[in-house]
C-alpha cells in the first residue's frame, strides 16, 4: 500500500492506494491548514481501512512546483515517514501529473497539453507536453514560451518521455506576454488548465488555445506513482528537496 501526499497548492490530498486503486482518501481545501490537517487526515483514512504506518510500502509526495509553504509540508511529512518506516520514497512533478490527468481531453481535441500553475501576478508555473497521437510540434518550440522563463533545474525533472508522454517544454516559471506560445500556436492546438490558465486566457486571442477546467487528479497522481514504484524509480530522501522553480511563493 502507498501513501500519496499533495499539499502543492489550494487542495491539499491525502491518499491511500494498493495496485494503483484508491483505497481511501481525504481533501482539505483550506491552503493555510494543509500543515496541521495532513497528519489528522491520514489518521482518518488508516482507520477507515483497518490499516497502520507499518502497512505502507512507499510514500509519494508531489514535489513541486506550487505554494512554497505547501511544498515544504509536503516534503518534510513524505521524508519523516521514509526515514521513521524505512521505505522508499517516490517525488512527482504537480505538472506532470495535471497533464496526465487531462490526457483523454487532449486527445478528444487532438491538442498539446499545457498545464499552468499560478504564481502570481502575470507568472505561472508551466511545461507542455505531447501524446504520441498528436501533430508534431513546431522545432521552435524551445524559444516559443515568450515572456520571461526561469528554467527548472535537472533536480527533480520528469524524462523527456514518461507513460506516453513526452516533455517539449519543461516545467519553467514563466511571466506571461502575449507572444507567449505564438510560434506553437500557429502550427498546433494546444489545451491550457489549471489555476494559472484563467490569467493567459485574458490574454490569448488564438483560436487554437482550447481552455477547459482541471479534471481531478488523484487518479493521474495513483497511476505515476504506480508506476514509479513498482519500476523502482525512488527518489533519495538525503537529496530530494521540494521544485520551487523560483524563489518564493506562498499562498
Amino acid at each position: 500500500m502507498l501513501l500519496l501526499i499533495d499539499t502543492s497548492q489550494e487542495t491539499g490530498l491525502v491518499a491511500l492506494i494498493a495496485e494503483g486503486r484508491i483505497a481511501a482518501m481525504e481533501e482539505n481545501k483550506i491552503a493555510r491548514e494543509h500543515a496541521s490537517w495532513l497528519h489528522a487526515a491520514l489518521g482518518r483514512i488508516l482507520l477507515q481501512t483497518g490499516k497502520t504506518l507499518r502497512d505502507l510500502q512507499a510514500v509519494a509526495v508531489i514535489a513541486g512546483p506550487g505554494s512554497y509553504t505547501g511544498l515544504r509540508v509536503a516534503m518534510a511529512a513524505a521524508k519523516g515517514f521514509c526515514y521513521a518506516l524505512k521505505i522508499p520514497l517516490i517525488t512527482l512533478n504537480s505538472l506532470r501529473v495535471m497533464a496526465e490527468s487531462m490526457k483523454s481531453e487532449a486527445l478528444e481535441e487532438n491538442a498539446l497539453i499545457c498545464p499552468m500553475i499560478d504564481a502570481r501576478r502575470s507568472e505561472v508555473f508551466t511545461a507542455l507536453y505531447q501524446l504520441p497521437t498528436a501533430n508534431p510540434p513546431s522545432s521552435r518550440l524551445s524559444r516559443d514560451s515568450g515572456g520571461q522563463s526561469r528554467q527548472s533545474s535537472t533536480a527533480n525533472r520528469q524524462p523527456p518521455t514518461a507513460n506516453g508522454l513526452t516533455e517539449l517544454l519543461p516545467p519553467q516559471a514563466l511571466i506571461l506576454d502575449k507572444n507567449s506560445f505564438e510560434t506553437t500556436l500557429s502550427q498546433n492546438r494546444i489545451l491550457f488548465f489549471g489555476s494559472g490558465a484563467a490569467k493567459w486566457k485574458e490574454i490569448s486571442d488564438s483560436p487554437r488555445a482550447i481552455f477547459k477546467t482541471q479534471s481531478d487528479i488523484i487518479q493521474a497522481f495513483a497511476t505515476l506513482a504506480q508506476l514509479d514504484f513498482d519500476s523502482g524509480k525512488w527518489a533519495d530522501p538525503v537529496y530530494s528537496e521540494p521544485v520551487y522553480l523560483k524563489e518564493f511563493f506562498s499562498y
